[in-house]
């Protein structure tokens, strides 16, 4: 079954909340170091993380006031100066909506920042007081990507062009990181399962997914696509139960899909408008799913888009700005997404608060602590299985541009 997203009802433009402005303008379009590489909500929703290039990050209290949508400053105002450029950010603890807190893994921490740099250094900042706190070395090249377990622990994951991943225990002073080897090519994404069993990593050039073992810090398979493929993203659904993986081809376009990581299969494929997708200037940058219902947003150079799988319906279509794309973010609460621009600025979005039905609730509290396998075991109607397993949704479907709207 295919269908697109041609004559849906989409949000408009005006959805833009605020807009933050980098200090330092770009020299030139596309000129390298001013880029908003990425942004990030701390998990209780009241900070914002803001790499804004040339070494800089901004951390600012949520919501933001209007003097900080004009100029980025307000008196909570913290200045980052990581001396280096910064490719990924992290707030750590954090804890999955999935996991109730008696069980969270730990005690309670303090509010931390990890900044991953260009040089290889990961630095660490106590949000509070904007020090630094520590700094880790080890990898040989850019970290691409960070992410704390969502286990309320302070386990933290790095992806590094160094062809490697490492995972560091924060809780234990001068404790040597879990190095993961085994991709040829750099890797650029990096995705945790809620239930923080499971990391799933992609690689630039490389056309599968890395899934590796957060227990037993091996290897467990790969999710491989039949031909080649840049990977640009990853991300888990809430529950677990669902992979987005973005990916593009000179000749074919972007594609995001959707793996079921359990079985390997892939469920549902969304791909770049057929009448565009000869065009190798509109790459697919980023992905997210939303952490309140199944909401998943994909960035691309002309558009951000947000698609409600649970209703099969493109939500919000908006941001035609070709200056923008690199990162995206929803705040933990839902409700506002932030995206990172190719030239410094940042920019919020509201999202349509959409109340997820009685039927998803009871499928994510059964898939969060379930496999697939488990679920094709019980004695249920097929019909109730397909739904349980993410089988019910459209096998393909075609973003339309603008332009070829239908």
């Amino acid at each position: 079954m295919c269908t697109s997203f041609g004559g849906c009802d989409v949000q408009e433009p005006q959805d833009l909340i605020a807009e933050l402005k980098p200090a330092h303008h770009p020299r030139l379009y596309g000129s390298a170091g001013c880029e908003t590489w990425s942004v990030r909500f701390s998990p209780d929703g009241s900070y914002f993380a803001w790499s804004m290039g040339h070494g800089i990050v901004r951390l600012l209290s949520w919501p933001l006031t209007s003097k900080d949508s004009a100029e980025a400053g307000c008196s909570k105002e913290k200045t980052l100066n990581c001396k280096q450029m910064v490719w990924a950010l992290a707030f750590g603890p954090c804890l999955s909506t999935r996991v109730h807190a008696l069980h969270q893994n730990g005690r309670d921490h303090e509010l931390l920042l990890a900044a991953g740099l260009n040089n290889g250094v990961i630095q660490v900042w106590v949000v509070s007081t904007g020090n630094l706190r520590f700094t880790l070395s080890g990898h040989q090249a850019p970290v691409r990507d960070l992410l704390f377990t969502p286990n309320g622990s302070l386990t933290l994951v790095s992806a590094s062009r160094d062809k490697t991943l490492r995972i560091w225990d924060l809780a234990k002073k001068g404790a040597s990181p879990h190095v993961l080897r085994g991709p040829d090519y750099w890797v650029f994404r990096c995705s945790i399962s809620p239930d923080s069993s499971v990391i799933a990593s992609v690689c630039n050039l490389d056309s599968k997914v890395y899934l590796w073992s957060l227990r037993s810090y091996t290897f467990m398979r790969h999710l491989t696509y039949d031909h080649e493929r840049t990977m640009a993203s990853c991300d888990f659904s809430q529950d677990g139960a669902l992979l987005a993986i973005a990916s593009y081809h000179s000749t074919t376009g972007w594609w995001l899909d959707l793996w079921d990581p359990y079985t390997a299969d892939v469920l549902t494929r969304v791909e770049d408008c057929e009448v565009c997708a000869y065009r190798s200037d509109n790459l697919l940058t980023s992905l997210s799913f939303s952490p309140v219902g199944l909401l998943l947003a994909f960035k691309d150079y002309r558009a951000l888009r947000i698609w409600d799988v649970e209703r099969d319906k493109l939500v919000t279509d908006t941001d035609y700005n070709r200056a923008s794309g690199v990162c995206c973010a929803f705040h933990p609460h839902g409700g506002v997404i932030a995206t990172g621009c190719r030239d410094g600025h940042v920019k919020f979005w509201r999202v349509p608060r959409l109340v997820p039905s009685l039927k998803h609730l009871c499928r994510t509290a059964l898939r969060f602590s379930i496999s697939t396998y488990q679920v094709e075991a019980l004695p249920l109607p097929k019909k109730i299985l397909d739904y349980l397993t993410y089988r019910n949704i459209p096998k393909q479907k075609i973003v339309y541009c603008k332009e070829h709207r239908r």
